[in-house]
């Protein structure tokens, strides 16, 4: 996610146009409206279904659909018309490998162990935990990062400035919390589901909560490593 231009010490030299603020409340789903429910049964009606805890039959009834309708609305997932897509079953399908890694994420060593506090950014099960060599600080939690054409820039990188209160000067965009790691891409907090698609402008997203712990627990310095490859990206 790109920001505005930062206008403390030393920072500038980044370059004006590598921190263009993201406009990711813009990508927000509108408020949900009462739109209509969908009879037609869709090509995940099952493992939707059985996500919901619905009855599994594989037939779209008014209450699948008033369900699907529900959690569609809760994530920002268009149109919200109760039907079992592929981009709906993509949202819960990613949920359901996020809750599988439980409290191993590095269980395949992918982030380095041998740097002390680190910051690790899964792409591709689009979670991300703090650790201090192998012993897991906090998390794992979800993470909302870069959209197609926008990805999170992966690699080894540092906290190189931290801006509690950060806005873009281009959009006026609030970007709380905000700990850049790498040009414009930074940890912050958005008022958004994290699994709302299709992501953001590259920065890495997390709730307001998590974005406080990251606060509280990173230092300019500490390395940040960002792996893997976003669904749909």
């Amino acid at each position: 996610m790109q920001m505005g231009d930062i206008r403390r010490r030393g920072v500038v030299a980044l370059g004006v146009t590598a921190l263009v603020a993201p406009l990711t409340l813009a990508l927000t789903a509108a408020p949900a409206q009462a739109a209509s429910c969908t009879t037609q049964t869709g090509p995940y009606q099952k493992q939707v279904e059985k996500f919901l805890g619905r009855p599994v039959d594989g037939r779209q009834s008014a209450g699948d659909c008033r369900a699907v309708q529900a959690f569609q609305n809760k994530h920002g997932i268009t149109p919200a018309i109760g039907y079992a897509g592929p981009v709906t079953w993509g949202v819960m399908d990613l949920m359901n490998k996020q809750k599988a890694v439980g409290n191993n994420p590095n269980k395949d060593g992918a982030c380095p162990v041998n740097k002390g506090r680190i910051a690790c950014v899964n792409l591709t099960l689009q979670l991300s935990w703090i650790q201090d060599g192998r012993r897991l600080v906090h998390g794992p939690v979800p993470v909302r990062t870069g959209r197609k054409g926008y990805a999170t820039r992966t690699g080894l990188k540092k906290v190189y400035w931290r801006d509690i209160d950060h806005v873009s000067t281009v959009y006026n965009v609030p970007m709380p919390y905000s700990q850049f790691f790498d040009g414009g891409q930074a940890f912050h907090s958005v008022g958004l589901s994290m699994w709302n698609p299709p992501g953001s402008h590259g920065c890495v997203n997390m709730t307001t909560k998590d974005a406080k712990a990251y606060w509280s627990l990173l230092r300019t310095g500490d390395d940040v490593f960002v792996y893997g490859r976003k669904p749909g990206t």
